[in-house]
Parts: C-alpha cells; sequence; structure tokens
C-alpha cells in the first residue's frame, strides 16, 4: 500500500459521503407492514438496496437475501471473516412539527448533518464502508474477508439478523458501528417479565410506556382517600378528569435511580388506603428498590447485586394494567455480565410465588463480554488512541444494549465521540461533521491494524 494522508484522504471524499448519505437518509425506512419481498415495509427495502448499490459501486461483492431480511457486502480473501454490523432502519420521525428541517432530507447546518438516521445509524454505517473504500482507493492489501452486514429491524425485535444468522457465514470476530467511542466490551443481561395475577377485585391502576423506561405517569380513578394518601406521602399527582395521576420522572431502564416511578408512587399510595391484591403489595414491598435488593439481595453495600466489570442489577417497573380478572406489571431487569441469567428467573419466581403473581418472560438479550485485553479489542483502541491522541477515555460497560449482542465477538465500537450530544431517536437528530471525519480515520486505521498484509 503507498503511503498516504488518511486526513486528507477523507476530506477529498466526504463530498460524495454526503451525497451517498443524503440517498441513504431519504428513505423513510421505519418498520411497517411487509410489501411483497419487503418483509419490513419498502422504506427498509429501499435503504437496504441503497447502501448495497453503493456498496458494488466501490467494487464490493454484494448479496441481498431473497427473503429481504438483510444484504451484506465483502471484499478480500481468505478463510477467516471480519464483519462490520449496522442497520439501515430507523425510529420513526412522524412528529414533524418537531423538526426544524424535514427528517428525510439531509441538511447541513451550523457544522452538522440533520437527518433521521444521521447517527443511528445509516451515517456511521457509511462512514465504515468509505473508511474501507478509502484504504482500497490506495492500495490496500487485505490479509482476510472483510464483510459489511446490513440489518432491517434492528429498532424492532432484530429478525433480519436473526435470519442472517440461520442462512450465513458468521464472522470471526468484528465491530458494529452504532454506539460510542472508544468501545464498549461489557453490556449486562437484559431481561423483561410480565408479573401477572388474576384476581377478581382488582383496583383499576395503570401507567408507563415501556419496560425500558421509569414510568413517568399512573393514574387510577379518583377520591379524596387516595389524593389524601398521596398528599401524606409527599407525592405529586394532578386531577386529569375522573382520574387522579400521579407524577414522576422518565429515565432509561439502565439507570432506573436517576427516574421517580409513578407506578411505584401511586401503588404505595393505593395501598395506604387499603386497597389490597398479590401484585400490588408485591409491587410495594419487592419492587422500590431500583437496584432490586429486596429480590435479590446484595452482593456489595448500597449497590445491591454487583460485579467490577459490568456494575449493579438495575431493576425497572415500566407498566402496569390492572384491571378486574387480569393484572399484569412489566419490568426490565440489567444484570451483571457475571450473574447468570437462570439465577434471575428462579430468585424472581421465588420472591413472586408467595404473593400468587406468576412470572412470564417477555424478552431476553444476553451480557456481552469481551476482555479489553483480546489482541482485536486491544488493536481498536489502538486505533482510536493513534487517530484522537485521547488515551484518558476507557473502555466502557454499560447498562445498554447495541446490535453487538446479536452475534459472537462482536463489539460496539463508535461511531459517537465521548462527550458528544446524543441525539439518537430524537427530533433533529444530527451527527457532527468533524466528529463523522474523525470517525473515518479511526475506522480507516482500525482496518489497517486488523486486516492489512504487513
Amino acid at each position: 500500500m503507498r503511503d498516504f494522508d488518511a486526513k486528507a484522504a477523507v476530506e477529498s471524499d466526504f463530498p460524495r459521503f454526503k451525497e451517498d448519505l443524503a440517498r441513504l437518509v431519504a428513505a423513510n425506512s421505519k418498520n411497517a407492514p411487509a410489501n411483497g419481498k419487503a418483509p419490513f415495509g419498502e422504506g427498509i427495502q429501499l435503504a437496504l438496496e441503497t447502501i448495497l448499490e453503493t456498496a458494488k459501486g466501490f467494487g464490493f461483492k454484494t448479496k441481498i437475501d431473497p427473503e429481504g431480511y438483510y444484504g451484506y457486502a465483502e471484499t478480500g480473501e481468505g478463510e477467516e471473516m471480519l464483519g462490520v454490523l449496522g442497520h439501515v432502519d430507523v425510529v420513526p420521525a412522524d412528529d414533524l412539527e418537531s423538526w426544524d428541517s424535514p427528517p428525510f432530507t439531509l441538511t447541513e447546518k451550523g457544522g452538522r448533518l440533520y437527518g433521521r438516521g444521521v447517527m443511528d445509524d445509516k451515517g456511521p454505517l457509511l462512514v465504515s464502508l468509505y473508511a474501507l473504500k478509502i484504504l482500497l482507493d490506495n492500495g490496500a492489501k487485505l490479509n482476510k474477508r472483510i464483510r459489511f452486514i446490513f440489518c432491517t429491524d434492528e429498532e424492532s425485535l432484530w429478525h433480519g439478523v436473526k435470519k442472517y444468522i440461520e442462512k450465513e457465514e458468521r464472522p470471526a470476530y468484528g465491530f458494529t458501528p452504532d454506539a460510542d467511542f472508544p468501545l464498549i466490551y461489557a453490556e449486562k443481561g437484559l431481561v423483561e417479565y410480565n408479573l401477572v395475577t388474576d384476581e377478581a377485585d382488582a383496583v383499576d391502576f395503570n401507567g408507563g410506556i415501556a419496560y425500558n423506561a421509569v414510568a413517568a405517569k399512573a393514574s387510577t380513578p379518583y377520591t379524596d382517600e387516595i389524593a389524601a394518601a398521596m398528599d401524606s406521602l409527599g407525592y405529586e399527582y394532578e386531577k386529569d378528569g375522573n382520574r387522579l395521576v400521579a407524577k414522576g420522572k422518565a429515565a432509561h431502564a439502565m439507570a432506573p435511580e436517576e427516574g421517580v416511578n409513578a407506578i411505584l408512587r401511586l401503588a404505595q399510595a393505593l395501598v395506604k388506603t387499603g386497597a389490597g391484591g398479590g401484585l400490588l403489595r408485591f409491587l410495594t414491598e419487592k419492587a422500590c428498590d431500583p437496584f432490586g435488593r429486596a429480590i435479590f439481595g446484595s452482593s456489595a453495600p448500597w449497590l445491591g447485586i454487583t460485579d467490577a466489570i459490568s456494575g449493579s442489577l438495575k431493576f425497572n417497573v415500566g407498566l402496569a394494567d390492572f384491571k378486574p380478572r387480569a393484572q399484569s406489571v412489566g419490568i426490565d431487569i440489567r444484570f451483571p455480565v457475571t450473574y447468570e441469567k437462570e439465577k434471575v428467573d428462579k430468585v424472581l419466581e421465588e420472591a413472586a410465588k408467595p404473593y400468587g403473581v406468576r412470572v412470564e418472560q417477555f424478552d431476553y438479550l444476553r451480557s456481552v463480554y469481551i476482555d479489553v485485553n483480546t489482541p482485536f479489542v486491544k488493536a481498536l483502541m489502538r486505533a482510536y488512541q493513534d487517530v484522537t491522541g485521547d488515551t484518558k477515555t476507557k473502555p466502557i460497560a454499560t447498562g445498554g444494549a447495541t446490535f453487538a449482542r446479536s452475534m459472537d465477538n462482536i463489539i460496539a465500537f463508535g461511531a459517537l465521540m465521548p462527550g458528544a450530544p446524543r441525539t439518537e431517536h430524537q427530533a433533529n437528530e444530527f451527527a457532527v461533521i468533524t466528529d463523522l471525519k474523525k470517525a473515518m480515520e479511526i475506522y480507516i486505521r482500525a482496518f489497517t491494524l486488523l486486516a492489512l498484509e504487513r
């Protein structure tokens, strides 16, 4: 490979990158009803075909799944395969009144690129693809195959990547450019359950919007007695028509201690008025701690169940739906990477049984842990440090969930820079142009360290 200035090469290719990103952003690739060979709708299919067309234009071999669940682009030769895993779907941008520019038109303003998907995950995925293109344009010879795997429904149920695993060769190792720099080496296990009872005389009570969010509101029919109970507990509420609405503060389930759970506050007030039922008592007696200590105990003072790699178990009550003969509560548990999922099941079931509460699993994502001393991980860290000069920011352990969970030996590597604004899933989603360019340089360096002939 001839010597070249990576920064200058990125600058030279960036206008073309923006054109390709604009075409990719233009596809409204939210999950939609199936249409022929488009299992998640025409928008996702268009985005998949668009990025495959871009990769083909770079000289990569491409394939699209006949059923439409995934595609991939590959270059290089050899037995070993390095994978780059990303997704072309986006969360909806239907709240157009909240956007200052059209969400599916790439808009440059103030050193930023605006549009749905520019950070999650169309922009970073295209950045990594361009990084390899630049290397190959400058005469790089690969010592292995590199395959970009483009999946279709990461924002929902991951059917696309599951189909890929079912049908195709898996990478020996790889990364997903769908998270943070410098890299995420550990992700807690994530399991969601429905806690269920079917008592005939249950109170009317509901709240929350998702398993993975602290409930900001919960409601029940208004009575002076319940209002007095809320007052005595010092909890905030309002009257909305004939319902009392308890008010809390939303937060992500990976850090429920940062929120205020309205479901739990209203449950305490209801019990104070004499309302009964096993599930209501379970909430107030066992579920009020965001570290789950009343259920799971503690391996360290104040921290509950914890380990040195990924930190404390987190317990969130996200949903409540109580009516006669059908009561359910949705919970989200993030548990340390060294704690066994089977133990989570067993301990929760044992705690719920005396209350007559049944435990039904809703969803599960296994934990991720790759030793930071693994040569592959060390190479990625070196790439980040070589380009940025940042040797202080350490690898990350998180309670969040990235696409790295979908396959073995995949790690989340960029493209959000430390301290950068996090705008994914929000109106006016944007990427900082200088950060995208820096990320492209980092991926160039990473491919150089991982896949070039010496």
